[in-house]
């Protein structure tokens, strides 16, 4: 009590009364004029909008960085492609093993010279091998396609990064989804792989697919509800 005597008025740190907005001293634990006592859950309630939750805020930052689904496209996803690279490969063996050449040259009617024979059997080996070399390196470049695809969901976007010799690294915000679709074949379904068809109000990307992915049920649940909360917490109301 001697220190506050001693101090003058403009010395006095004060602060508001959260219950009666009374001016107080700083230091009181109880407002003289409402009786409330101010170190109390429901005192400091009353004053959280005007102090800032660092705690809260980091938590939501944190949630907001959580991952919830990380995969690249299947491998399996190139099963038909793989099929059909591969019948090619087994076509130029055959070309490159059989001698065509002897078998049109006993077709009835035909009189082929040893050196028409002999270039026949050459082009037969360079075609069987312009074949072999197109279909590895379409298949190749099929399957590097799909491990330099890389998709991340969070709860608040999806990011994806594609390409590869034009590396691209966007981004998708999930309050701009308005539809998605789960889509699966019978293949598909055996192989436990599907596509997610995203229908969005990104002017860059209307339509955006997750290709041939893991667990596609996972993430079309993921985006469901992560697009639903991001709907409701921003108050977006997505109109036909």
């Amino acid at each position: 009590m001697s220190d506050i005597k001693g101090m003058s008025d403009a010395d006095i740190q004060t602060k508001e009364c959260p219950f009666c907005a009374e001016t107080i001293q700083a230091r009181a634990i109880k407002c003289r004029f409402c009786g409330e006592f101010l170190n109390t859950d429901k005192a400091r309630a009353l004053r959280a909008p005007a102090e800032p939750d660092f705690a809260a805020s980091q938590d939501r930052q944190e949630e907001s960085d959580d991952v919830l689904f990380a995969a690249s496209p299947s491998l399996l996803g190139l099963g038909l492609t793989g099929a059909k690279a591969l019948s090619v490969l087994v076509l130029a063996v055959f070309l490159a093993i059989v001698r065509l050449e002897r078998a049109i040259n006993s077709l009835p009617g035909l009189d082929i010279s040893e050196g028409q024979l002999s270039m026949l059997g050459r082009y037969r080996v360079v075609v069987a091998l312009g074949l072999a070399a197109g279909a590895a390196v379409f298949l190749a470049l099929k399957v590097l396609r799909l491990k330099m695809t890389y998709y991340e969901v969070t709860p608040a976007r999806i990011e994806w990064a594609r390409g590869i010799f034009d590396k691209k690294v966007d981004n998708l915000d999930m309050f701009r989804i308005v539809d998605l679709k789960l889509r699966r074949t019978a293949f598909d379904s055996m192989l436990g792989i599907g596509t997610v068809v995203l229908i969005t109000t990104d002017k860059t990307d209307p339509e955006f697919t997750f290709e041939k992915v893991r667990d596609p049920r996972q993430l079309y649940d993921a985006i469901k509800k992560a697009s639903l909360e991001a709907d409701r917490g921003g108050r977006v109301v997505h109109l036909e």
